[in-house]
């Protein structure tokens, strides 16, 4: 099985150098793998601060993807919540729901993985523009 995995600190400007290896690794329709990852670096940042360790994995191509973001906080577990529309936050995992075909938080020794499986010959960003307004 082919596996990218990345170990790094959670922080902004790490997104953009995340959704470039997660492009580089899955190739061309990769988009809503790095929007997961994007939102799952979101969520450490917000939830646990800026510096948090982190580890990625991203493992299968074909017929379905997972993306795994690994933290240090086994008891921070993340909630799904319904987002006002004039709301600036709390649709991370709304969008997680609607791009993946399951995720899930898997709690380890001292760890929690926040993970998700995507189909990569499917794109959903037709139900993203519901979800976010945009």
């Amino acid at each position: 099985m082919n596996e990218l995995t990345i170990r790094l600190l959670a922080t902004p400007q790490a997104a953009p150098v995340l959704r470039h290896a997660v492009r580089e690794h899955l190739g061309p329709g990769s988009g809503d793998a790095e929007l997961c990852v994007t939102e799952l670096l979101a969520n450490v940042v917000r939830h646990l601060g800026e510096g948090t360790p982190v580890t990625l994995r991203i493992s299968g191509r074909a017929t379905r993807t997972r993306v795994e973001l690994t933290d240090p906080a086994p008891a921070a577990r993340p909630v799904r919540r319904e987002a006002a529309g004039d709301d600036e936050s709390g649709r991370g995992l709304a969008l997680l729901d609607a791009l993946a075909l399951r995720w899930g938080v898997t709690q380890g020794h001292g760890t929690k993985t926040v993970w998700c499986e995507l189909d990569p010959g499917h794109s959903r960003h037709g139900r993203v523009a519901v979800i976010t307004g945009g």
